[in-house]
C-alpha cells in the first residue's frame, strides 16, 4: 500500500538531469520502472478515493498511457529545447470531461528544487477562457471570495500569465480587472523534498486540494461543469 515516495525517485530523476539523452534513458529503463513509473501509479491509485472525496467530477487514472501520469517523453517538435525527457513527475487528476492538461484539474509535480501542487485551468481554449472572465464579471464577490478565503490564500499563491492590458470589452477600471486579465487560472502551493518521503502524502495532498474547492468550483461553474 502506498503511503509516500522514496528519495530514490528523486535521486534518479536528478540522473536523467545530467543524462538526458536516449542512450541513457534506454540503459536505464528498468530504473525509471522500478524509481519512478510504478510508484507514481502507486500513488495514483491510491489517491483515486481522495479525489473523490475532493469532488466526485475529478479522476484518478492509474493507467500507463493516457491516464493521470504524464509521459515522460517530451514533444520537441515546435520547441527549441530538443532534450528528449522530461526531468519532472506530472501527475494531473483532470474533470471527468477533460481531454488534455488544458481541463480543469488537481496536479502534482516533482521536480529537484520544484515540487508543487497546482489547480485550475492552465491555457484555457479562447472560448473557456472568455467564459472564465465572463463569470468573473458577473459575479465579482463569489471568486474573490474563492481566492482570498484563508485556507486557500494562506498556502496557494495565484500564477500563470497575464495580459499587459484589459481584454477587449472589458472595463479597464472594473475592480478585478487584474483577475480578467489572467490567461491561466492556476494557483500553486509549493512542497518540500521531506513531505514526499513522509507520513500518509496522499491525505497531504487531499487536504490541500481540499483547500481549492471553492477555487475549482468558480471554474467549473465558469465551463457549465459539475463539480
Amino acid at each position: 500500500m502506498f503511503k509516500h515516495f522514496d528519495p530514490t525517485l528523486m535521486q534518479f530523476l536528478r540522473d536523467l538531469a545530467a543524462n538526458n539523452n536516449r542512450d541513457w534513458f534506454n540503459a536505464h529503463k528498468q530504473d525509471y520502472e522500478d524509481k519512478v513509473r510504478t510508484p507514481a501509479l502507486a500513488f495514483i491509485d491510491a489517491m483515486e478515493p481522495w479525489i473523490r472525496m475532493v469532488s466526485p467530477h475529478y479522476e484518478a487514472s492509474a493507467k500507463k498511457v493516457g491516464g493521470s501520469l504524464m509521459r515522460v517523453y517530451k514533444d520537441v517538435r515546435f520547441s527549441k529545447d530538443k532534450l528528449p525527457f522530461k526531468t519532472n513527475v506530472g501527475i494531473q487528476f483532470r474533470h471527468e470531461v477533460g481531454k488534455d492538461v488544458h481541463a480543469p484539474g488537481f496536479y502534482l509535480h516533482i521536480e529537484p528544487q520544484d515540487i508543487f501542487l497546482g489547480v485550475g485551468t492552465w491555457h484555457p481554449d479562447p472560448l473557456a477562457l472568455k467564459a472564465i472572465r465572463e463569470h468573473i464579471v458577473a459575479k465579482p464577490g463569489p471568486y474573490q471570495d474563492a481566492i482570498e478565503h484563508q485556507p486557500f490564500s494562506q498556502i496557494y499563491e495565484l500564477a500563470g500569465d497575464s495580459l499587459i492590458r484589459p481584454p477587449k470589452g472589458y472595463d479597464a477600471n472594473h475592480i478585478l480587472i487584474d483577475e480578467i486579465k489572467r490567461k491561466d487560472f492556476i494557483a500553486l502551493c509549493k512542497l518540500s523534498e521531506a513531505e514526499l518521503y513522509e507520513g500518509d502524502f496522499c491525505k497531504l495532498v487531499a487536504s490541500r486540494f481540499g483547500r481549492a474547492q471553492p477555487f475549482q468550483k468558480f471554474i467549473c461553474e465558469a465551463l457549465g461543469l459539475r463539480f
